[in-house]
């Protein structure tokens, strides 16, 4: 990770917990098993890369750019992807931890969320169009003005959803979990 510019290269068991990783590009690189947990990456960027049972717990992506990045049973805990660049941001996350991660403001239209722990996610202000939460645990996620038109949410649970709030045309539920779009009417269903 020591070369400026990395093109299809595999990282394997890279520990770099705690360090600062500046202005390194990784073209088609993938990523493997490794600690990556406080690393700070400031002006990277990360272009059709794979991050395979990585552990990024608070790793920091200040104005770095994440442009169709796989992520793959990873822990992603405290992450601040809202600092990330704007300019073609595009992830995916299969079977990984994101809890107390912030995605606030970010377009992620067609986002697949599959097998995911969503707790205390903030999503305010993102633009989830057609985003898939496959299986995602939501438990305090916040959706505040956010744009969730034709989400699929029929196999997510524990979310709390207000459709005031939030634009939600043709967004998809699972009746067993109704009670998420309707608790702040403390109504009851049986």
């Amino acid at each position: 990770m020591d070369k400026l510019i990395n093109i299809e290269k595999t990282f394997e068991r890279v520990n770099s917990s705690g360090q600062k990783i500046d202005r390194r590009e990784f073209d088609g690189c993938t990523f493997k098993n490794c600690d990556f947990s406080n690393t700070v990456f400031i002006q990277c960027v990360f272009m059709d890369c794979e991050f395979v049972d990585c552990n990024m717990a608070m790793a920091k992506f200040p104005a770095s750019g994440l442009k169709t990045v796989i992520f793959r049973e990873s822990k992603l805990l405290g992450i601040r992807f809202d600092e990330c660049e704007d300019f073609l941001f595009k992830v995916s996350f299969t079977d990984c931890v994101l809890d107390y991660s912030w995605f606030t403001r970010r377009k992620m239209q067609k986002t697949p969320f599959i097998n995911c722990s969503l707790k205390e996610v903030n999503f305010a202000g993102a633009d989830l169009s057609a985003a898939v939460f496959g299986n995602a645990n939501l438990q305090g996620a916040v959706f505040d003005t956010t744009i969730l038109i034709g989400a699929d949410f029929s196999s997510a649970y524990n979310y709390s959803i207000d459709p005031e709030l939030n634009s939600m045309k043709k967004a998809k539920f699972s009746l067993q979990a109704i009670h998420g779009l309707l608790e702040k009417y403390d109504i009851h269903i049986d």
